[in-house]
This record gives structure tokens, C-alpha cells and sequence, in this order.
């Protein structure tokens, strides 16, 4: 299945779009609307595969032998009802047409569709548990995995997570399966050789080889972005599927590409697996997974406002704003704040802060050192628990090119407003869907789709509640005078 960006399924194009002026990021699975990648495993020893060949060439052929069997093709069937846009009897110029598509909707049932999807995955238990991509089993009524030897099996869904695109499916095999040792992605190296297995395209167990690219990218597919990007060959299909380093470990589950036409030009993302092993147990034990909330509102710090915050260099998380009630603000963290170390880890950037707070068990306190006024304080915190309908929220540009930040008094009166209310457009990505849609700097956002937005924490949950491929009516307040503007994703 494919993202795009891209995802991989069959039935049609779950877009997860990119601020780029001239390219979409495409996921890797093929079917129902999305598409994507991942894999993991933790027997079998790594040691044993050959990295490379007398020659120094890298050893593929059995590297190949060895971990192939472990990477199945995943089919999916989904029903969908479906209606057929009918138009006024009377026709199109007919002056009643209005009141035919309002009270009728212009619309006729035409009954349930079935979509197929088509991904991969891999076994990391010898009973039969395989991890694949969310988006490859989103929404499917029947679930079927074959393995390499030609075999199918009926899968159950044992656990999802929607915010990393990690799936397991369990089958119930006659005896052992193959499996595949899931490795340190934080080893691996750019410019070190990876090898990617999948099915795309529906062309199964299809190996290619590529290097390491870059890693830590984030492409604004969700709040814990972190990607391996690779040139080795990804297309739809391939979401769920491994990404192997030279001992044959799984680096990365195949997600997401960056392309123009759907089809790999070099550029491929992969979750990395140990990403993967902070969510594994809880979808393996409870079948979902229960993150850390931290209740705060966070920036990236650019070099000018490092200058003006008095820090020697752009790091740590600015925190904007802080939740009413929430664990930030009962530890004492204020607006202003610059988070720069968290449950002992150093935070170097802000996407980092999300990852670290989503890693720790709700109820745990930890201390948080933060820097306020050019001095260095450390708080104890107790993590709250993340609901399902919370997002983590950031002013940073994301699937629509535009940064926020919530009107307070004092930027209130800056703007020159009667009143504190909705957010400021702190900046728009040219190119962008916010560009296109006629967004400007200084811009006041008061409503998303006529629900009122009063501080950046309400902006991303409105935004959140809006489906993917779906447009949002903003009202924008823009000097002396209002204006709708459709958003485009």
C-alpha cells in the first residue's frame, strides 16, 4: 500500500499532502485509499547473514535467502456504500436545481462497492504475529496473508495505531514460521546500503537495493515523523514491508514516497523499528496504545528567536502556550518556556519533544528542565494520559503550509483587534495549499469549519477532526473586514 506523498493500497489515494510546489509524497501500499510501510522481529541471529562478499560487494543473494520467507503479501477487502450524483429532472439550468441538490442532495444510493487493497508485512513471531502498515488494514472486512511458499491464511487484526501507521495481524499457521530480528535503527548510518522487500504493484516478494539517505526527516505525516529516507526502490505495494540493513535486520517498515507520478524517483521513507518497539508491546497486549500527554502548545526555535530568548544556539521546544489544567501547567511551565531536556533526554529540537513525552507511561513523574529568562530551571512533571481525540499541538507548517499562534492580549493589541480571539497566521510556506488558498501573514483565523477556534490547541483539533483529501472553510479576519477561504489539503 502507498502514501500520497504515498501510500500503498489498491482502492485509491489516501493523500497525505506535502508542502512542495511541484510534488506530492506518495505512501507505499496499494489499495483502499492510502499507502504505506513498516516491519520488525526480534529471533533469529543477525550475525549470521553475510554482509558482504569476498569482493566487498554486498552480499544480497543470501541475505535474500535468509529473510525472504518472513516477508508475506497482505490483501485486504473492504465494502463501501457509494451514491451516484444525479442531477435536477428538470435539468441543469432548471431554477428549482438549487432546491433538488439541498433536499435531495443531487445524490441516489447505488449500493455497497468492493474495494481490494493489496500490501506487505512480515512475521516477527513463529505463531503467526506479523507487522504491517495501519493504512494496509484500515477499514478492511477481510484480512488474507500469503507467504512466500505460495500459502494463505485468513489474518485477524490484533492491534493498531493510527499515529505511527503500525498494524499486527495474526494468522494461525499448521507449524513454525520464518521470522525476521528486528534491528537498532538508531546504528544505522547514512550512506550505508539497505535493502527493501515487498510486493509492488502486486509483484510479489520484489527485492531492491539503495543507500541511506538521511534520517530524522519529517514529511507532515503525523505528529511523530521521524523517517529513514532512502533511494532504494519503493512503490504501492510496498507499505508494511521491511527496509534491511547488510546483517539482515529490520531497520524500517516501507511507508511513504516522494513523487510526481506515483511511482519511485528515488525518494522513499521508512518508519524506523525503534519507533516500532515503544508501541509493540502495548498493540501486542492491549491491541492499542496509550501515550504520554504533556498539555502544551510547541514551536520550533529558529536562530531569530534563540537571539531574542537569549540562547547561544537554536535548540530545545518553545513552548507557546500551555493547556488550561493540563501536566505542563501544573508543573509550573508557562509560555515562553524553552524545553530543553525531558525524562533525562536532551531535546535538540522541538519534533523531538513529542516522540520523548508519547515513550513515557501516564502517571510517571519525570523532571523537565527548561530554560526561562536565560536561567535554567528543572521541574518535576507527572505525564497525563493522551486521549484518542487529542492531538499533539504545534504552530509548526504542516500538511497545509501555515504556522499559527494563538491571539493573546498582547498580540491582540499589536494587531490592532478589539479582542483576544482565534489564532495569527505566523507564516505561509510559498507554494503551499495555504498560499494557494490566498492565506497571509498576520491573517486571524476565527473559525474552521464554522466551529470558533480560539487558541492554537483548538485550531489542530478542528483541523484533526477534518478527513484526509478534504477541504476546510476558514473565516479570516484580514484588517477591518472577514473572508471565507477554502483550505485545501
Amino acid at each position: 500500500m502507498f502514501r500520497k506523498f504515498s501510500q500503498s493500497k489498491n482502492t485509491g489515494p489516501f493523500l497525505i499532502v506535502i508542502a512542495s510546489l511541484l510534488s506530492v509524497l506518495v505512501g507505499v501500499g496499494i489499495g483502499s485509499g492510502i499507502q504505506h510501510f513498516y516491519s520488525i522481529s526480534q529471533t533469529a541471529h543477525a550475525a549470521n547473514y553475510p554482509a558482504v562478499t569476498a569482493q566487498g560487494v554486498p552480499d544480497f543473494v543470501n541475505l535474500v535467502k535468509k529473510v525472504g520467507p518472513a516477508v508475506v503479501n497482505i490483501s485486504t477487502t473492504q465494502v463501501r456504500k457509494t451514491a451516484q450524483d444525479v442531477p435536477s429532472p428538470f435539468g441543469g439550468e432548471d431554477p428549482s436545481n438549487e432546491f433538488w441538490k439541498r433536499f435531495f442532495g443531487g445524490q441516489i444510493p447505488r449500493g455497497p462497492q468492493r474495494q481490494r487493497g493489496l500490501g506487505s508485512g512480515f512475521i516477527i513471531d513463529r505463531d503467526g504475529t506479523i507487522l504491517t502498515n495501519y493504512h494496509v488494514v484500515d477499514g478492511a472486512e477481510k484480512t488474507v496473508v500469503t507467504l512466500s511458499d505460495g500459502r494463505s491464511f485468513d489474518a485477524k487484526v490484533l492491534g493498531r495505531d493510527q499515529k505511527t501507521d503500525i498494524a499486527i495481524v495474526k494468522i494461525n499457521a499448521p507449524q513454525d514460521l520464518p521470522v525476521v530480528t528486528l534491528g537498532d535503527s538508531d546504528r544505522l548510518e547514512v550512506g550505508e546500503w539497505v535493502l527493501a522487500i515487498g510486493d509492488p504493484f502486486g509483484l510479489d516478494h520484489t527485492v531492491t537495493s539503495g543507500i541511506v539517505s538521511a534520517k530524522g526527516r519529517q514529511i507532515g505525516a503525523g505528529p511523530y515523523d521521524n523517517f529513514i529516507q532512502t533511494d532504494a526502490s519503493i512503490n504501492p505495494g510496498n507499505s508494511g514491508g521491511p527496509l534491511l540493513n547488510m546483517r539482515g535486520e529490520v531497520v524500517g517498515i516501507n511507508t511513504a514516497i516522494f513523487s510526481q507520478s506515483g511511482g519511485n524517483i528515488g525518494i522513499g521513507f521508512a518508519i524506523p523499528t525503534n519507533l516500532v518497539k515503544g508501541v509493540l508491546p502495548q498493540l501486542k497486549n492491549k491491541g492499542k496504545v496509550v501515550r504520554g500527554y504533556l498539555g502544551t502548545v510547541i514551536q520550533r526555535v529558529t536562530p531569530e528567536l534563540a537571539d531574542t530568548l537569549g540562547l547561544k544556539s537554536p535548540h530545545g521546544a518553545l513552548v507557546a502556550e500551555t493547556t488550561k489544567g493540563g501536566p505542563a501547567e501544573h508543573a509550573g511551565i508557562r509560555g515562553g518556556d524553552v524545553i530543553v531536556e525531558f525524562n533525562g533526554k536532551e531535546i535538540k529540537d522541538s519534533a523531538e519533544l513529542p516522540l520523548q513525552v508519547a515513550s513515557v507511561a501516564p502517571g510517571k513523574t519525570v523532571e523537565v528542565k527548561i530554560l526561562r529568562d536565560s536561567k535554567e530551571m528543572t521541574l518535576p512533571l507527572t505525564v497525563g494520559e493522551m486521549k484518542e481525540n487529542e492531538v499533539v499541538a504545534s504552530t509548526e507548517e504542516g500538511d497545509f503550509g501555515l504556522a499559527v499562534q494563538t491571539v493573546t492580549p498582547e498580540v491582540a493589541d499589536s494587531l490592532g483587534l478589539d479582542r483576544a480571539e482565534g489564532v495569527v497566521v505566523t507564516s505561509v510556506k510559498p507554494g503551499s495549499p495555504a498560499d494557494e488558498a490566498g492565506l497571509q501573514r498576520g491573517d486571524v483565523i476565527t473559525q474552521v469549519d464554522r466551529r470558533p477556534v480560539r487558541s492554537v490547541a483548538d485550531y489542530n483539533q478542528e483541523v484533526e477532526k477534518t478527513g484526509k483529501g478534504k477541504s476546510l472553510l476558514l473565516l479570516v479576519k484580514r484588517g477591518d473586514g472577514s473572508l471565507f477561504l477554502a483550505l485545501k489539503r
